[in-house]
């Protein structure tokens, strides 16, 4: 009987391991999945967004008169070669993604009329050389600067307005000329896979209608297939979605029905209160040396006699 009963115990506790095992490795965040380009995976539809921030002082609207149904690849495994990781690969008409090599190509650049090239470097003193070579091909030469993807994901949208601001400038000055030129603009890094295609990503988020984070990485991908889309930049590229999604919910005519009806107005009560707060947490605390010297608090009166003389001539400082 005793047998029998430790072998159900024991039974009990092999389950319980199984079900519940643990795990020696770091907490992580859920992986982020991104359809792979092939023909059997639906491309996305690209469609230009129609909302516009505040703080654009420029019109792409002409933007929309380009037809973008058959920009993305269906399948770019099958004609995919080593050589073209070296190459520039056209995203959309008027935006391009490659690596540094592509920046120093004149050639390249002649031959797609590319107007301006856009490095993203991690240090302002660095890529000087391709800038210089783009310098005397392209109209103009545009740099950001991030250490790591950190950096980065609060200079996309300042990335995505200075693209917009460039086509759109480069638009205006040439139909000013009777013949309209669509500006073309290279964004470049050390291997084209990886802060480049970030930026670029970014950009289809803010520019397309209806274009998250994963249909943005699959359609880079798909356009340039050696892109390295790490779980860094992925779960970087969510936190830019999640950002815009908040965004455009405040521009929304929805958040302008709530500002009306008074809801705002309780925010901005408790905003101060907030504020408030904030400055009293962020006080330091006092140190002990400092509370050693208060006249209003009396540690003796509060004690038994006995516990006075059982404490008297010690030392009870816990550490030096």
């Amino acid at each position: 009987m005793a047998t029998d009963e430790e072998g159900a115990v024991s039974d009990i506790s092999r389950s319980h391991r199984r079900h519940h095992e643990y795990t020696f490795r770091l907490p992580t965040l859920p992986r982020i999945i991104v359809p792979p380009p092939t023909l059997s995976t639906e491309v996305p539809e690209l469609h230009l967004s129609s909302a516009r921030t505040p703080d654009e002082d420029f019109d792409t609207s002409f933007l929309k008169n380009f037809n973008l149904d058959s920009i993305v690849q269906k399948d770019t495994l099958v004609g995919w070669t080593y050589e073209r990781r070296r190459q520039a690969q056209m995203i959309l008409p008027w935006l391009y993604l490659g690596p540094l090599t592509s920046a120093r190509d004149r050639d390249l650049l002649k031959r797609e009329g590319i107007t301006m090239v856009f490095a993203i470097r991690a240090r302002d003193n660095s890529m000087n050389g391709a800038l210089q070579i783009a310098k005397e091909v392209c109209h103009e030469v545009a740099t950001i600067e991030a250490a790591d993807y950190f950096n980065l994901i609060g200079k996309f949208s300042e990335a995505t307005r200075m693209i917009n601001r460039h086509v759109a400038k480069f638009w205006k000055y040439t139909e000013c000329t009777g013949k309209p030129q669509l500006g073309k603009v290279l964004v470049f890094c050390e291997s084209g896979n990886e802060k480049a295609a970030a930026v670029v990503a970014a950009y289809l988020m803010e520019t397309l209608e209806n274009f998250d984070h994963i249909k943005s990485m699959q359609v880079c991908q798909a356009q340039r297939f050696c892109i390295n889309f790490d779980d860094t930049i992925k779960n970087v590229l969510r936190a830019h979605w999640d950002i815009l999604t908040a965004r455009r919910a405040l521009a929304s005519p929805s958040a302008g029905r709530l500002q009306a009806s008074g809801l705002s107005n309780g925010l901005q009560k408790l905003i101060p209160t907030l504020e408030a707060e904030q400055q009293r947490a962020s006080k330091p605390k006092r140190t002990i040396e400092e509370t050693r010297d208060d006249e209003d608090v009396d540690m003796v009166d509060g004690l038994d006699s006995s516990d006075v003389l059982r404490f008297e001539g010690r030392d009870v400082t816990p550490f030096r």
